[in-house]
């Protein structure tokens, strides 16, 4: 059960140009959006940080949601790995590829670019992090300087939505949770608290 009762969308018509925004990229308003609404300015904070992050840049969006994946995996937010598998694949990741990238390191699906990238991904998840020299010589051998920023900035997004959504055991929504369901069940993911 959610920690905090998300604020109905009804409750927050300053806010419905952030909400139809979200709402026209995600095909969904995430509940917890609505539960950061109880303090609108971070929410308006957040909202302009997190589209910047995932839609800007040069990074391409479904190499930023397998990165998210991998280091929501790591952090072990079960509400992150529905969100990011699914915008993954509405973002034209193959739900193979999402099935494999936790194999990362030894799947032919991934390119030695896009190994590097989850890599940093998958140790940066870890607690404490575990990211070494040697993985940020590898990614800069494949990312500019710029495409590195991005990449850390996506790690470092999903760090604050894993904590926040297993803080606040955030209800998974519908569109999410049947993609996860469907397509990550046989590789054990369960929804965990957020169900």
């Amino acid at each position: 059960m959610t920690l905090v009762t998300p604020k109905s969308r009804d409750e927050l018509k300053e806010l419905e140009p952030i909400i139809e925004m979200v709402e026209a990229t995600m095909g969904f308003v995430p509940e917890s959006m609505l539960t950061m609404a109880h303090w609108s300015e971070l929410l308006q904070a957040f909202s302009g940080f997190a589209g910047t992050v995932i839609s800007g840049g040069e990074i391409d969006r479904g190499l930023k949601q397998l990165v998210a994946f991998v280091v929501s995996n790591a952090a072990g937010c079960r509400y992150c790995q529905a969100h990011t598998s699914h915008s993954a694949e509405v973002n034209g990741v193959s739900v193979e590829k999402i099935q494999a990238a936790f194999e990362f390191e030894t799947s032919d699906l991934f390119t030695e670019a896009e190994k590097a990238a989850l890599r940093v991904a998958l140790h940066a998840g870890m607690v404490p992090n575990a990211v070494e020299p040697s993985h940020m010589a590898s990614l800069k051998a494949h990312y500019t300087d710029k495409q590195c920023v991005e990449i850390v900035a996506t790690i470092s997004l999903f760090g604050f939505l894993n904590r926040w959504n297993d803080t606040m055991a955030t209800t998974l929504e519908a569109k999410p949770s049947s993609f996860a369901a469907e397509k990550l069940s046989a590789n054990g993911w369960q929804p965990g608290k957020h169900g």
